[in-house]
């Protein structure tokens, strides 16, 4: 893990540097001060050595000054390069993110993964400042006092560094414990996060159905396993930092007693009594901040080991090696002998389907639920790949395609309309994002919505909302509509564009849609059959694929199910 976490240091590596130079600054500055105070102790005082004592003092001085700078330097910049390291890894994962495949978000809550890029990540910035500082100044630390410690008195060495050890020994049988704690912290963690964003996400429902008590039951449930998660995790923060303490405390007492008996037998002075003890402080010191980096760094690769979960997943769509690429589509789709299952289910959705819609053609597709109408539409731009058969357009099987190319080609419309928290002019330019301001309300127009964007107070820059809360469902369809006439794709995929409407604004959005369809590919899919009577062909599926197929009037004069279908809905 650490292999994969290093090379984020390359970019920032001046900072980095100069990070360290500091920190060794500052570590060689804590050496010095005990000594100076032996010197004082054994020489200066008592040889009334005025002369040393000024000029010493004023080294200390212009060290305390050096340290002043170096100590800024460290807790500003080197936080700074922690952060930049942090937006680093977060920008990997979200562009990671953006590469899966529809599976994995089918598969994963929102929340969840928005608790990966923001709360896992808090922790890798802080260890990415202190791991290789706190390591550094720790190993200098250690050696240097170590070495001091021995040049003063060896006997009280000997007697200190076996508790050193025991100490050491401690924080390392611990990591692993640590280590397994912080990862079951950061997954409730996760847990809450979605347990608290699909009931706020959800709130207008849970309010209609009165079903707060059972929310709070659900939002309780989870909020007591975060709880007891934080339990488990400051019951070994208790006992690690309790023992380590501990043992600190006996190192002090054994130095006490040790050194007392030796100033007795006369084999060592008070000064060197004084200065043992702060080196042993400055000993403690890194064995302290060892501590607290144990605690951080566990927290930060449990964080970083889901990080590289993430990082790991490949995605089954993506561009073949020397892709093809769809500049200039014609539209002519071929669905060829096509199986297609959802992963993790056993029943196929589609069966030996093949279909040919040659380009400009317009074709409807109708049939009960569940019999595959809104697979054929995720399948063509490759939201999901075939499990046998192919689908080709313009003559080239799609995953021969650069998917880009090949997802620029087709605009899709669905029921399910995502708007985001933005203006109303940037949402529809999310169709084409070099789009001028007169291009996006030349879309609008074409979609039946400038007139009502241009009545509003802010007119093209009003607010939509959350998902578009603030507009109703038809105002929300045609700014999807303007958004797919400024991305004007060749293959057009209309999936329940009007299903929930009333049938007046139906009607409305029904004409922008003939209108964005002159001249594509146009695959429809709907319940409300008046909406694809006019379709070039409609297809009507079934259970075992295609059950019938025709224009509007000859399938009524058949008698078969798209008749009873129209009949019924007539009635």
């Amino acid at each position: 893990m650490l292999k994969r976490f290093i090379p984020y240091y390359q970019p920032h590596r001046k900072l980095f540097i100069a990070d360290m130079l500091c920190a060794s600054i500052l570590a060689g500055v804590d050496l010095v001060f005990p000594f100076v105070t032996r010197l004082f102790m054994n020489d200066f005082i008592p040889h009334y050595n005025t002369q040393a004592m000024v000029i010493f003092t004023v080294i200390l001085v212009v060290l305390v000054g050096l340290r002043l700078f170096c100590n800024y330097f460290v807790l500003f910049w080197g936080h700074i390069m922690g952060s930049r390291i942090e937006r680093d890894i977060r920008r990997d994962l979200f562009t990671k993110f953006q590469s899966l495949d529809f599976t994995y978000f089918d598969e994963n809550q929102t929340p969840k993964m928005m608790s990966r890029i923001v709360g896992d990540l808090r922790d890798i910035s802080e260890a990415a400042h202190h791991l290789p500082e706190d390591i550094f100044i720790s190993t200098v630390m250690l050696i240097g006092t170590t070495t001091l410690l021995m040049f003063i008195n060896v006997t009280l060495t000997l007697v200190t560094i076996p508790i050193v050890l025991l100490i050491i020994g401690f924080m390392f049988w611990m990591r692993k414990a640590m280590r397994r704690v912080n990862q079951r912290l950061k997954e409730e963690q996760a847990e809450i996060t979605a347990a608290l964003g699909n009931s706020l996400g959800g709130i207008r429902l849970m309010k209609s159905f009165a079903n707060e008590k059972r929310e709070l039951r659900r939002f309780d449930y989870n909020n007591e396993k975060y709880y007891d998660s934080w339990f488990n995790f400051y019951k070994y923060v208790g006992t690690f930092h309790s023992t380590n303490n501990f043992l600190i405390d006996l190192a002090n007492v054994a130095i006490l007693i040790t050194g007392g008996l030796l100033i007795v037998n006369s084999q060592m002075n008070i000064g060197d009594m004084m200065a043992f003890f702060l080196y042993l402080n400055f000993l403690i010191q890194p064995i302290r901040r060892l501590m607290q980096f144990m605690e951080l760094t566990q927290s930060a690769a449990a964080g970083f080991s889901r990080f590289c979960e993430v990082m790991d997943i490949e995605p089954d769509i993506k561009s073949p090696e020397n892709a093809k690429q769809l500049t200039d589509p014609k539209g002519d789709i071929a669905f060829k002998n096509v199986n297609f299952a959802y992963q993790g289910e056993s029943t196929h959705v589609l069966n030996n389907f093949s279909l040919n819609i040659p380009a400009g053609r317009k074709i409807a597709l109708v049939g009960e639920s569940g019999v595959g109408k809104s697979t054929l539409s995720q399948l063509v731009p490759r939201y999901y790949d075939v499990n046998a058969g192919s689908i080709k357009v313009d003559g080239i099987d799609i995953r021969e395609y650069e998917l880009s190319t090949l997802r620029h080609a087709i605009g899709h419309v669905s029921q399910d309309v995502y708007l985001f928290y933005d203006t109303i002019i940037e949402n529809i330019r999310y169709g084409r994002m070099d789009a001028s301001d007169d291009e996006v309300q030349a879309a609008a127009k074409k979609a039946n919505i400038h007139d009502f964007i241009i009545g509003l107070e802010a007119g093209y820059q009003t607010e939509v909302g959350e998902r578009g809360i603030k507009l109703s469902g038809g105002q929300k369809q045609r700014i999807a509509i303007a958004r797919v006439f400024l991305k004007n794709p060749k293959i057009l995929i209309l999936d329940e564009a009007t299903s929930a409407l009333d049938n007046l604004t139906e009607q409305l959005i029904q004409k922008s849609l003939d209108e964005l369809s002159v001249g594509k590919t146009v695959i429809t899919i709907a319940h409300r059959l008046s909406t694809v009577k006019n379709a070039d062909e409609i297809i009507v599926l079934g259970k075992e694929g295609i059950a019938e197929r025709g224009e509007h009037d000859d399938l009524i004069a058949s008698g078969g199910y798209y008749a009873k279908l129209w009949h019924g809905n007539e009635s």
